[in-house]
């Protein structure tokens, strides 16, 4: 294999960069331009308020864009320290039950919110959520 770019190459290359066409974007349904994809976002490693500031942010975003499913990544709480602290919550001190219930409790995050997936978050063999968004209208 070569690494060399032949001058064919680099012709198009440039006629590309110089053009004003544009790329279609394979994410965007061309019949009603609504996102189809989902996105991701893997919450390990931060504390209740980094997590709940990042999560709000992430919901505005992703709703603005138009994006339908969020995956929400908190990991199961099985590590988490709180478990060997008898003064905190073994729920809501751990991201996989206080960040559901921080979006449940925050009336702008749910109207753009179309249903949350409680029942991944209760499943103790799962360390992830799911968020559908409603459209702009």
């Amino acid at each position: 294999m070569t690494n060399k770019l032949s001058e064919k190459d680099k012709k198009d290359w440039q006629d590309f960069l110089n053009s004003s066409e544009k790329i279609q974007n394979k994410d965007v349904n061309e019949s009603n331009s609504q996102i189809t994809s989902e996105k991701s976002i893997d919450l390990h490693g931060y504390t209740l308020k980094e997590a709940n500031e990042k999560i709000s942010k992430f919901i505005e975003n992703c709703y603005l864009n138009r994006v339908k499913k969020i995956n929400i990544i908190t990991g199961k709480g099985m590590r988490s320290k709180n478990l060997d602290d008898p003064y905190q919550s073994t729920d809501l001190s751990i991201l996989k039950y206080s960040v559901p219930d921080y979006v449940k409790n925050n009336p702008e995050l749910m109207k753009k919110i179309i249903r949350i997936d409680f029942e991944s978050v209760n499943s103790p063999s799962k360390g992830n959520f799911e968020i559908f968004l409603k459209t702009i209208k």
